[in-house]
C-alpha cells in the first residue's frame, strides 16, 4: 500500500473536501500547541529544581558568609544538632554529624562546639565512629571544648556519642543513659502451625538461618548471639568510662539499660550540669553567638538515597542490633 495514503502529511489537501482540510489542519496546529506546551512545562520544572537548589545551598552557606561578623570580636559558639534515630539511612547519620563537627573545629571564630542531641540511640557502628571523631578533634584542637546539650532524650547511642564531649548538660526532666545493647525480633512458629503453613528451608551451612523468625529457636544459636551482643555492650561500657573518667559513681544498674532523669543523672555522675544551648554558648564558652554547623541533606539527594535503597532493600531485618 502507498505510504502517502497512510501518512496524512503527505497528503495533498487541495485535492481533499474543505472540512476534511479543516480537521487536518486543527490536528497539526493541535500537535505543534501540545509540543510547545510540553517544552515550557520541561522548562518550566529546570528552572524550578534549579532555584531549589539555589535556595538550599544558599541555606546552607548563609551562616558561613557571616562567621567572620562575629559578635564583637568574641567570635561564636558552634552548634551541631544530633537529633532522631542514629543510622546511616537517616538525617543523624555518622557522616553528617563529623562533617558538622570537622567544618566547625576549622573555622577560625569557633570559640566552643555543643553536640545538641535529642535521640534515642541507633546503631553502635555510627555512633562508635562519631565518638572516636570527637576525640580526634579534641587532639587535634586541644584548647576547643566540645560540650554535649540534652533536650529531651540522650539515650543508648546517643549517650555513647555525648561520653565523648568535655561535659554534659541537661534538663532537670531530660531522659539519659540506657547503657546497654539489644537485638529484637518476631517469632512465627506458632502462627504457622495453627494455620496449617509448612515451612520449607534450604541452607548451606549449620547456622546460615540463624534466629529464622519461622523455624523454632536453637539454644545454642541464641547463646552465640548474646555472647556477641555481650562484646558490644563491654565495648559501649569501656567507651563510656574513657570519656566520663572518675566522674562515674558507679552503680550495679549503671550499664543495665537503665534511664535516668537529667535531675538524678548528675547524682551518678553520667551528666555534669544544669544548661541549655543559650546558658552554654553565654555562661560557659563565653561566646553568646550561635552558628549552626549542621550539614543538611539535599531532598533531591534524600529522594535519590530512598529510590536506591528501595530496589536495593527486598524485606527488613527482622533482627537488628541497636544500642538501647
Amino acid at each position: 500500500m502507498d505510504n502517502q495514503h497512510d501518512n496524512p502529511d503527505n497528503i495533498d489537501k487541495s485535492t481533499l473536501p474543505g472540512w476534511e482540510r479543516d480537521v487536518l489542519e486543527k490536528l497539526a496546529f493541535a500537535a505543534i500547541t501540545e509540543q510547545r506546551n510540553t517544552r515550557r512545562w520541561g522548562i518550566f520544572f529546570k528552572a524550578l529544581m534549579f532555584a531549589y537548589i539555589a535556595v538550599i545551598a544558599g541555606m546552607a552557606y548563609y551562616p558561613k558568609m557571616h562567621l567572620d561578623d562575629d559578635d564583637e570580636g568574641k567570635g561564636h559558639t558552634a552548634v551541631v544538632n544530633l537529633v532522631g534515630v542514629i543510622a546511616e539511612d537517616q538525617n543523624a547519620n555518622a557522616q553528617t554529624i563529623i562533617d558538622g563537627l570537622r567544618d566547625a573545629a576549622k573555622d577560625k571564630n569557633t570559640k566552643g562546639i555543643i553536640l545538641h542531641a535529642n535521640s534515642p540511640g541507633g546503631s553502635p557502628v555510627q555512633s562508635w565512629d562519631v565518638y572516636d571523631e570527637i576525640f580526634k578533634i579534641k587532639k587535634e584542637h586541644p584548647t576547643l571544648p566540645i560540650y554535649t546539650v540534652v533536650s529531651d532524650m540522650c539515650a543508648s547511642g546517643c549517650y555513647y556519642i555525648a561520653a565523648a564531649s568535655d561535659k554534659i548538660f541537661v534538663n532537670q526532666a531530660s531522659i539519659i543513659g540506657s547503657i546497654g545493647v539489644l537485638m529484637d525480633g518476631f517469632g512465627f512458629v506458632n502462627v504457622m502451625d495453627k494455620l496449617g503453613v509448612e515451612r520449607r528451608l534450604l541452607t548451606a551451612g549449620a547456622h546460615k538461618a540463624m534466629l529464622d523468625p519461622f523455624s523454632p529457636i536453637k539454644e545454642n544459636e541464641t547463646e552465640y548471639m548474646r555472647s556477641l551482643l555481650n562484646q558490644v555492650h563491654q565495648q559501649f561500657i569501656t567507651a563510656v568510662k574513657k570519656g566520663r573518667g572518675d566522674r562515674l559513681k558507679e552503680t550495679d544498674d549503671m550499664f543495665s539499660g537503665l534511664v535516668w532523669t537529667g535531675e538524678a543523672s548528675l547524682k551518678i555522675g553520667i551528666a555534669d550540669a544544669f544548661g541549655n544551648d543559650d546558658y552554654v554558648a553565654k555562661e560557659i564558652i563565653g561566646a553568646k553567638k550561635i552558628v549552626n554547623f549542621t550539614q543538611e541533606e539535599l531532598l533531591i539527594d534524600r529522594i535519590a538515597g530512598k529510590l536506591g535503597a528501595a530496589f536495593g532493600q527486598s524485606i527488613a531485618s527482622l533482627a537488628q542490633v541497636t544500642l538501647h
